[in-house]
């Protein structure tokens, strides 16, 4: 699973350098106020690191503001450009009117150009290529223009996702509004760990669904009681831990459909869980991701006033 239930590879491991940018702060971060606001500080210096290095990502040629659409593939031939009559339809002047098919075989994706469609791959003229999926780790990328298209896979489903390094919502980004970054906000936890490693259902805002290992719990104390988060395992070899959560401002001053945030895999029975990093998940910014939805029993009744507000340039979904 990744951010939309299956992130790339390359872009996985771009984004996980993102979100843990300042993690070397958290320790220091997560200490008591001491005169002179020390702590306080370095975590607004680790905060505002990590805030711009996102939106550098976010604003890339890969980033989720240059998705333009995606589309879910049949058996057999689907043919793919501007005219109406295609069974893929994209209305740009960047793609021809039938610029060629995907020809779904099971799991494999064959795209056959159309004699003069103008779709390149690695800027050579394409007439007929296998397709990666983004389970690969490192899809088959075609180009028509500006616009950059590629297979992806969701829990056994195939579409075609659709970037344009020229799209609106990337040219017009607003940034982000956010609560103020606090120290109060950033917690030790107690990580209870479940043995063996617990299955979390995890559903999309599309309805598809999918089970992922959650190798344990954090646990923390906020408003006199106790609250608790089920992480997820994305992939056995990383090195964190991911967190999709809604709470008391979900809907609110933050996203409908909750927020996401990473910590590193804790090494013992502890762990620091910086809500200053809460972020909106790519669904927030544009309509073409399908992003998972926090898990039950990830819905707080808290008030997590921290981290990314909703974004007023984007969509909202509620729970």
């Amino acid at each position: 699973m990744r951010q939309d239930l299956r992130r790339p590879g390359r872009l996985r491991r771009a984004l996980a350098l993102v979100l843990t940018l300042g993690a070397q702060f958290a320790t220091a971060a997560a200490a008591p106020v001491v005169p002179g606001g020390t702590a306080l500080a370095s975590e607004q210096a680790a905060i505002a690191q990590w805030r711009s290095a996102r939106v550098a990502s976010l604003t890339s040629d890969n980033g989720w503001l240059t998705l333009a659409g995606l589309y879910w593939l049949k058996e057999g031939e689907n043919t793919f450009g501007r005219a109406p009559g295609n069974a893929l339809v994209l209305d740009t002047a960047a793609l021809a009117g039938t610029a060629g098919s995907f020809v779904r075989s099971g799991s494999q994706v064959r795209f056959v150009a159309r004699p003069g469609g103008g779709v390149t791959h690695d800027g050579a003229p394409v007439t007929a290529l296998e397709l990666a999926s983004d389970a690969s780790g490192d899809p088959t990328v075609l180009a028509s223009g500006a616009l950059r298209f590629f297979v992806i896979e969701r829990a056994g489903n195939l579409g075609v996702r659709v970037r344009d390094l020229k799209n609106p919502h990337r040219l017009g980004f607003r940034g982000f509004e956010y609560f103020p970054v606090s120290t109060d906000w950033v917690v030790n936890a107690r990580f209870e760990r479940y043995g063996p490693a617990h299955h979390v259902r995890i559903v999309n805002i599309l309805g598809m669904e999918l089970e992922m290992d959650s190798p344990g719990a954090v646990v923390f104390e906020r408003d006199g009681r106790e609250w608790r988060l089920d992480t997820v395992l994305e992939d056995p070899g990383d090195s964190e831990l991911f967190i999709m959560f809604a709470d008391g401002t979900s809907g609110h001053e933050s996203y409908g459909a909750g927020r996401f945030l990473y910590i590193p895999i804790p090494q013992g029975d502890s762990a620091v869980v910086d809500f200053n990093k809460a972020y909106n998940p790519p669904c927030a910014l544009n309509e073409f991701a399908t992003c998972p939805l926090p898990p039950w029993q990830n819905r707080l009744s808290l008030r997590v006033t921290a981290g990314e507000k909703n974004y007023a340039g984007g969509t909202d979904h509620h729970l």
